[in-house]
């Protein structure tokens, strides 16, 4: 038995992650770490008690703004310190979930913090693995209001992958305990969409009244799109659940 502590605990991966580790299936002791439960990545507070006996870190933190400077600061600010806490706590396996695609969105100032944290991680020294998955189905109401003007959806016709969050966790879980890759490891849902198809449909599920206009041009968190931006490459994991009996869940 390992002491796992998941940074963002609280969060809707992390408390799901906390779950899975604890359960019989791995048999972990996994702590949650976040700001409600004493320990802040950004000011250190905390970090070095929550450490004391580690073997493994998982960082599904987030940012609370994604403006541009400010999401760059948290990365940054956030990834340095728990790092160096790790190093001084002998912490041999950093895991972080980064996004598919990361490295190609780089028009957009929240993939270019996670680029950075990223960088951060593979200059650490410390043994790790970053897993890149693919947009949560969860997150398709966000994509929704970040090209929403008025009652206008305006999406590119992009092909997208997207996953339930519970098989993130599971593959974060996986990955956590399992020996550092020192790389990437990638996890998509089991259907492709295009982008804007999708977002209709999820708008249409909940009676949501706003019209997806498809625009070959229109931008994703600030930057554009090609085809298979968000795709996985050829060796994902493919999770098992699919969007639409994640949907039928959901009414």
């Amino acid at each position: 038995m390992m002491k796992v502590v998941v940074i963002g605990g609280t969060g809707l991966i992390g408390s799901k992650l906390v779950g899975k580790l604890n359960e019989h299936e791995h048999g972990h002791e996994a702590v949650a770490a976040a700001p409600n439960t004493g320990v802040n990545t950004l000011t250190g507070e905390g970090l070095a008690k929550v450490l004391e006996g580690a073997s493994v870190v998982v960082d599904v933190s987030n940012s609370p703004s994604f403006e541009d400077e400010a999401v760059m600061d948290f990365f940054r600010t956030s990834t340095t310190n728990l790092l160096k806490a790790e190093a001084e706590a002998g912490v041999t396996h950093h895991v972080a979930l980064s996004v598919v695609g990361t490295e190609r969105l780089q028009g957009s100032g929240y993939f270019r913090a996670k680029q950075a944290q990223e960088e951060l991680i593979k200059d650490s020294g410390i043994p790790y693995s970053i897993v890149h998955a693919t947009q949560f189905f969860e997150f398709m109401k966000g994509i929704a209001a970040s090209a929403t003007e008025g009652d206008t959806v305006r999406l590119a016709p992009i092909k997208i992958q997207p996953i339930y969050s519970d098989d993130v966790a599971a593959t974060v879980g996986r990955t956590a305990v399992g020996t550092p890759v020192n790389g990437v490891v990638e996890v998509a849902g089991p259907d492709q969409f295009q982008l804007d198809e999708l977002i209709r449909k999820g708008l249409a599920a909940k009676d949501d009244p706003r019209t997806v206009v498809t625009d070959p041009h229109a931008l994703y968190f600030g930057t554009e799109l090609q085809e298979s931006t968000l795709l996985p490459g050829p060796d994902a994991h493919i999770a098992e659940t699919r969007f639409a009996d994640w949907l039928a869940q959901q009414q």
